[in-house]
C-alpha cells in the first residue's frame, strides 16, 4: 500500500513545490512508484515536471469534483516510474465549489482511494493556505513533511500549521502524523541558517531531517527547462541533496516497517 504525503506550509516561498518535484523524482530514480498530485492552482509542479498546463482537460479539479479518473488524469513524465496528476488555476475555484458539497473535506481522499495499491509513494503539493484544499489534503495524507526555510522568520505561524494538523487528527483523519520537518535554502556560511537549523531541532527534535537542501542555482533554475534537477544536473548540489533525502525517507520507511 502506498504512503501518501502532503508537502505543506502555509508560508510560500518554502520549497514546498521544489520538495514535492524533486524528492518525487528522487524516490522515482530510486526505482520506486510514485505519484504527484498538483494540488495548488499555481500549477507549479506541473509546470516543473513539463506538462503544458493549458492543454489538458483532465486534472486535479475534475478529479476532486467526480469528472474523472485517476487513471484518465494521471500524465507520464520523463522517469518511467514517475507520474503526475495537473493542476490549473481553475482549482483556486473550487474552494467555494466544495463548500456545498457533502463530505466536502474528503473528495481528495476518495479521488486517490482507487490508486493506493499502484504507487509505492503518493506525494500531494499543497497550496500556501489552511483553506479547503489543504485541509482534502491533510484528510487524504497518511503524514505532513513540512519545507521550513533557513531566513528571518523562519518557524513563524507553523503554530497554526500545526493546529490545523491537530484538528484534522481530531475530526477527520485520526491517523495522520507528522512525516518530517526539512531545511530548505541553507547556507552554512550564515550563522542564520546554522540557528534556524537549531531552533528547528529544538523544537521538532529527531523530526527534523538530517539532509539539508542548500541555495543552490541549479534548483531554481529547473523549473523554467521543466525538469526536475536530477535530470537537468545530477551533478549538482541541489541535485545530491534531493537524492539523499530520497534515501532517508526510505530508510526510516524501512525502520518502520521492521
Amino acid at each position: 500500500m502506498g504512503r501518501i504525503i502532503a508537502v505543506s506550509n502555509q508560508k510560500g516561498g518554502v520549497g514546498k513545490t521544489t520538495t514535492t518535484v524533486n524528492l518525487g523524482a528522487s524516490l522515482a530514480a530510486a526505482e520506486q512508484r510514485v505519484l504527484i498530485v498538483d494540488f495548488d492552482p499555481q500549477g507549479n509542479a506541473s509546470s516543473g515536471l513539463g506538462i503544458d498546463k493549458s492543454l489538458q482537460d483532465n486534472t486535479v479539479y475534475e478529479l476532486i469534483l467526480g469528472q474523472t479518473t485517476i487513471q484518465r488524469v494521471a500524465l507520464a513524465t520523463e522517469l518511467p516510474t514517475l507520474r503526475v496528476i495537473p493542476a490549473d488555476p481553475r482549482l483556486a475555484g473550487a474552494e467555494v465549489e466544495l463548500v456545498d458539497l457533502g463530505e466536502r473535506e474528503y473528495r481528495l481522499a476518495k479521488a486517490l482511494a482507487p490508486a493506493v495499491e499502484d504507487y509505492d509513494y503518493i506525494l500531494m503539493d499543497t497550496p500556501p493556505s489552511l483553506g479547503l484544499l489543504t485541509v482534502n489534503a491533510l484528510v487524504a495524507a497518511q503524514s505532513v513533511l513540512v519545507p521550513i526555510q533557513c531566513e528571518y522568520y523562519a518557524l513563524e505561524g507553523l503554530s497554526q500549521l500545526l493546529n490545523t494538523i491537530h484538528l484534522v487528527q481530531q475530526r477527520l483523519n485520526p491517523d495522520l502524523r507528522l512525516e518530517g520537518v526539512l531545511l530548505t535554502m541553507f547556507d552554512q556560511r550564515l550563522r542564520l541558517s546554522r540557528q534556524v537549523a537549531e531552533e528547528a531541532k529544538e523544537y521538532f527534535g529527531d523530526k527534523v531531517y538530517k539532509t539539508v537542501i542548500p541555495r543552490n542555482v541549479t534548483l531554481g533554475e529547473s523549473p523554467s527547462f521543466g525538469r526536475p534537477v536530477i535530470l537537468h544536473d545530477a551533478q549538482s548540489r541541489g541535485a545530491v541533496a534531493y537524492l539523499e533525502l530520497a534515501s532517508e525517507v526510505l530508510s526510516h520507511d524501512q525502520a518502520r516497517i521492521g
